[in-house]
């Protein structure tokens, strides 16, 4: 079965080269690329929202925009898709840069031909899905499959980023898996890796697949969700506490799990400016205050 046809945006503005790389490209593999073309940054970008493409084709050099301001918005819209830039003779230093700066490759047009195009696309593609296994290798916890502290910040910061630029709210959950050491001591660390892999499950069907969710270590978990106001603390309360209780009623034969439950929430229209830490300090500190009271309750009964 023949492979399905790369879908490459070919973003250049001088339609002698567009029209130049095109041949390049469609001379003896014309199944084997679909190319979308635009003139302008704008438009590449908006052809982004309407479709998904296997690569870019980007010259720097455009109406609506140069050097290498065009690349980093194109990476700010699509991190995940391998960009070649297409330069000219008098920009190989901007096209090096380019590359250092996250672009796979750069051509010179005018000195490229058929083969070297596409064994530059085939490479590029190559490299780029080399890159993101290894950052996501990098990002996630092998235990759970949920983001590790060091994926927790850096998506984190782009979701502050976008609640400062939307001005709604965002609000950050520290969530800890009670009696841990108990279960370890008791049922043997084997049980002990499922209840934080259960716990990771629970956390998974609570929130949105836009959220962030890790695990930053131990039996110690972190959420973020945006686009809410003061309200959803208590309804994520509520869900967290009852998923928790659906689980251990279906998982039979396992430890019951239990969860001590933190909260912040931040407005940023309220000019009071919090990081991603003053948050997590302060859910954790909530988290101690609901832990220690679910210790009481649990003596008194």
């Amino acid at each position: 079965m023949s492979e399905s046809p790369l879908n490459i945006l070919l973003v250049e503005d001088n339609p002698g080269d567009a029209r130049l790389i095109r041949e390049l490209l469609t001379d003896g593999n014309a199944k084997a690329f679909m190319i979308s073309t635009a003139d302008r940054l704008a438009h590449g970008l908006e052809q982004f929202a309407d479709q998904s493409f296997d690569l870019v084709l980007l010259d720097l050099f455009l109406p609506d925009s140069t050097g290498l301001d065009t690349l980093r918005q194109f990476q700010a819209t699509a991190p995940d898709v391998p960009v070649i830039v297409l330069t000219g003779l008098n920009d190989e230093g901007s096209a090096i840069q380019a590359v250092r700066d996250g672009a796979q490759d750069y051509l010179v047009k005018g000195q490229i031909d058929g083969q070297q195009i596409v064994r530059a696309i085939r490479y590029a593609r190559e490299r780029h899905r080399m890159m993101l296994q290894i950052r996501d290798l990098s990002l996630v916890d092998d235990l759970t499959g949920l983001h590790n502290r060091r994926g927790f910040a850096v998506l984190a910061r782009e979701l502050m980023k976008r609640a400062a630029r939307t001005g709604t709210g965002l609000v950050l959950a520290f969530i800890d898996l009670d009696s841990m050491k108990r279960i370890n001591d008791r049922f043997g660390h084997d049980v002990g890796d499922r209840a934080l892999i259960r716990t990771a499950g629970v956390l998974r069907s609570v929130f949105r697949g836009s959220d962030v969710i890790a695990r930053i270590g131990g039996d110690e978990f972190i959420a973020m969700t945006d686009g809410v106001d003061a309200a959803a603390v208590e309804l994520l309360r509520h869900r967290l506490t009852s998923a928790v209780e659906d689980h251990n009623r279906e998982s039979t034969g396992e430890p019951a799990l239990g969860l001590s439950l933190g909260f912040a929430h931040h407005n940023p229209t309220t000019g009071t400016s919090k990081s991603i830490d003053d948050l997590i300090a302060e859910a954790d500190e909530a988290m101690y205050v609901d832990k220690d009271s679910r210790r009481t309750k649990a003596a008194q009964r």
